[in-house]
């Protein structure tokens, strides 16, 4: 089991897919064989393991390495008392990516992983891009008491399911099979009540709203219409804040790239693809 420490802190991580095939044209001594350093790393939203990005991940490890990662408190990660802050979660991600080896990252982030998402792009020099999902610059956009709502004991199934309501904007127990899955991948992945505390308290007290001229990453900003949790407001605010932002609103709530997968996933891989 491959994992990262970071001052004590075991986290858990898993590398997968290819590396991309550098353009015939780049530069570069004859002969040779090298081929694209980026990879695409995956940063979970508070309180939900990687199997949010299950609807991205097989179609953009067809073209990239990609890493998954569980947060402090999430999963197989170790799991040290709260409250957490997003400068440590991003210590943590740096600590991940120095493990796998990666030089050059495309940060996919959505929540609380957006925001550890930016803070890595301002205190670390491995970010090549940011895509952000239902990501704020400051935790004062968050309604904290959506946020809270979206917990739920892994030992019960009805509250798992009850507790989707403010992470999508359809009802997705419309959609029995699907709810399944997501409540039986929640009940192995998920954290508990102290882990969701603790990084909910690292999401409500993140502030960079007054530093994002310092971030110039290219990034671009998705974000649910009906998000409950983070408005699309401050999704448009963040893009506007960022020299190299732009942003495109999605139908759906707090989870929109589950939501609405396949579009996102589309839009996501134009933009990992795009030259910069």
């Amino acid at each position: 089991m491959p994992t990262a420490t970071n001052r004590g802190v075991d986290l858990y991580y898993e590398l997968s897919g290819e590396s991309r095939p550098l353009d015939d044209d780049a530069p570069g001594p004859a002969g040779t064989s090298d081929r694209a350093a980026d990879t695409v790393v995956f940063v979970n939203p508070a309180g939900y393991g990687a199997w949010v990005w299950g609807w991205q991940h097989d179609a953009v490890a067809a073209g990239f390495e990609t890493v998954v990662w569980d947060l402090r408190g999430t999963g197989r990660s170790d799991a040290p008392d709260g409250p957490y802050d997003v400068r440590t979660l991003a210590a943590d991600l740096e600590a991940v990516l120095s493990a796998a080896g990666v030089a050059d990252a495309n940060l996919v982030g959505a929540g609380l992983g957006g925001m550890v998402a930016l803070e890595y792009a301002a205190r670390y020099g491995r970010a090549a891009t940011l895509t952000l999902f239902d990501t704020a610059a400051s935790g004062d956009r968050v309604d904290a008491d959506a946020l809270d709502s979206l917990f739920a004991p892994r030992d019960d199934p009805a509250a798992l399911r009850a507790s989707l309501r403010n992470a999508f904007d359809a009802d997705i127990t419309a959609h029995p099979d699907v709810a399944d899955d997501i409540v039986g991948w929640r009940r192995e992945e998920d954290t508990d009540r102290a882990g969701f505390d603790a990084q909910a308290a690292a999401m409500t007290a993140f502030d960079r709203a007054d530093s994002l001229y310092e971030i110039t990453t290219p990034t671009h900003v998705f974000h649910g219409e009906a998000d409950a949790v983070v408005p699309v407001e401050a999704g448009r605010d963040l893009a506007a804040g960022l020299p190299r932002g732009s942003v495109t609103a999605v139908e759906g709530g707090h989870l929109c790239f589950v939501e609405e997968s396949a579009a996102v996933t589309d839009a996501l891989l134009g933009f990992l693809e795009a030259p910069k």
